[in-house]
């Protein structure tokens, strides 16, 4: 697949909530994953992607997100992500928009970090 096509098919599967196929089928085993802010900072390989996933379901309930279309270039694609959540530890539901970016390599996806307003 080339960028375009991943970009697309990553953004079917986030709006459908099947986002465990979409790490099944578009995820480079090497994938590297970036936040701004700790515990997760950066994790690598699958394993990391799965801690990652599971220490946000342990922290945070999703009452709903949009994803925007992708905007590619060359081997980079953007979506704009827009979030309702609850951290479940205090309690505290807030809204926020994050700007995903992906590096895609050999048809998958090697690369994801992502930007949003940490407070700080």
């Amino acid at each position: 697949m080339n960028t375009q096509e991943v970009a697309n098919k990553l953004v079917e599967y986030c709006r459908n909530n099947q986002e465990d196929k979409a790490y099944q089928e578009l995820y480079s085993p090497e994938i590297t994953s970036i936040e701004m802010s700790e515990p997760m900072k950066e994790v690598h390989g699958m394993d990391g992607i799965q801690k990652k996933g599971q220490w946000w379901e342990e922290n945070f309930e999703v009452h709903g997100n949009k994803y925007s279309d992708p905007m590619v270039a060359d081997n980079h694609f953007v979506v704009n992500i827009w979030m309702d959540t609850t951290h479940k530890p205090s309690g505290q539901r807030s809204q926020m928009n994050e700007l995903a970016v992906y590096q895609v390599k050999d048809g998958k996806i090697w690369k994801e970090q992502f930007f949003y307003d940490t407070g700080e």
